[in-house]
């Protein structure tokens, strides 16, 4: 399928890109609002694969319990042949550093994108077990420097990084990678670096975190507005149907799931073999079965609490957009972590994560 629209937000993206490295970029949204999507978009189509190397790291899917789930996550070991061996003992011998990565390294990155980073066998064993986070960050910026040399510019994607957030080694693992970051981007100029979160609990904690003023921008990206939600539907409606659909049947699904991308999506494929408000119906229904079925669980624990939480969602009957303080904070940070709203950091406001889920809302309370 062709990719449809985002034009401002891959501009933005690209002029970041072609400028020098000085910051970290969040990139957050709503879930299934098309964050991976639009950064797939752009490494893939976009950009000139002999000028850039991109490392994107999906940690989506990605079961991460400790330090070394992390660290296999981010690297790929390969095996060495003598001759990188002799070369790299060499090398380490004239720079008097055991751990030096040169140009042989360069041979194993051919440019365009790579899923993780490039080590040696034995160099990954060292690493995992000594569980030293510095020297982690010691290799990849000798990896960064050494595609840098070789006329390229590095870049660093980590998708759903707020999966190590709560991950302790020597600390908070994710306060040592910020400050990693802050030395790639803002100190070195060498390396740019994204970051992409629908967890916006997450994005709130960083982006309140002093240690970041000034060295982190914060991009959203939301689900489509009216307009572009109609005309995306249009654009579906002639690939996969290769027809239009009348302007009530469009009228109908923005008013079901808005501009969700991924719920319009579905729609549309469905629509091959079955009625449209059919379609709709089914999607309502199972999502208002979900909703009982979690406030089911929030009463059965604490009665109280269920009632702080209806109370909250009691707001959203009349309006999909809030000022986030209306809700008290352990009510408005209870509903975010479990996907029923969606918290802006920057504006101060919340919203259900769906229109599907403010329907459901609108019919269960």
């Amino acid at each position: 399928m062709k990719f449809f629209n985002r034009e401002k937000e891959i501009k933005e993206i690209l002029s970041i890109i072609e400028s020098e490295p000085n910051l970290i970029y969040f990139i957050y949204g709503s879930i299934n609002s098309g964050k991976t999507a639009l950064i797939s978009e752009i490494i893939n189509n976009r950009l000139n694969k002999n000028k850039y190397v991109v490392f994107y790291i999906n940690l989506r899917g990605i079961f991460i319990s400790g330090y070394n789930d992390f660290i296999e996550v981010l690297f790929e070991e390969y095996e060495e042949s003598f001759i990188d061996r002799i070369k790299r003992l060499l090398l380490s011998l004239i720079k008097d550093s055991p751990d030096v990565v040169k140009s042989f390294l360069i041979t194993k990155i051919s440019g365009g994108v790579l899923d993780s980073i490039p080590i040696p066998k034995n160099t990954l064993r060292e690493i995992l077990k000594n569980k030293e986070v510095k020297n982690v960050f010691r290799y990849i910026t000798n990896v960064l420097m050494e595609i840098k040399k070789d006329g390229k510019q590095p870049i660093l994607i980590i998708d759903e990084l707020q999966k190590i957030g709560d991950m302790k080694i020597n600390g908070f693992l994710i306060y040592e990678l910020f400050n990693y970051f802050i030395n790639l981007t803002k100190e070195l100029h060498l390396c740019h670096v994204f970051c992409l979160s629908s967890d916006s609990l997450f994005i709130e904690q960083v982006y309140n975190e002093a240690m970041l003023d000034g060295r982190a921008k914060y991009l959203l990206v939301d689900d489509f507005n009216k307009e572009t939600a109609l005309k995306f539907i249009d654009f579906l409606s002639e690939e996969i149907l290769n027809k239009k659909l009348s302007d009530n049947e469009k009228e109908l699904i923005y008013s079901y799931v808005g501009g969700k991308p991924i719920d319009i999506i579905y729609i549309i494929q469905k629509l091959k073999n079955k009625d449209l408000k059919e379609i709709l119906d089914e999607m309502l229904r199972d999502e208002i079965q979900k909703l009982k079925y979690f406030l089911e669980d929030v009463k059965e624990e604490n009665e109280e609490f269920y009632n702080k939480v209806v109370d909250a969602l009691k707001i959203f009957k009349e309006t999909y957009e809030v000022e986030d303080i209306r809700i008290p904070k352990k009510v408005r940070e209870f509903l975010v972590k479990k996907n029923i709203l969606f918290l802006n950091p920057q504006k101060g406001t919340l919203k259900s994560q769906s229109y599907l889920v403010w329907n459901a809302i609108k019919k269960v309370i």
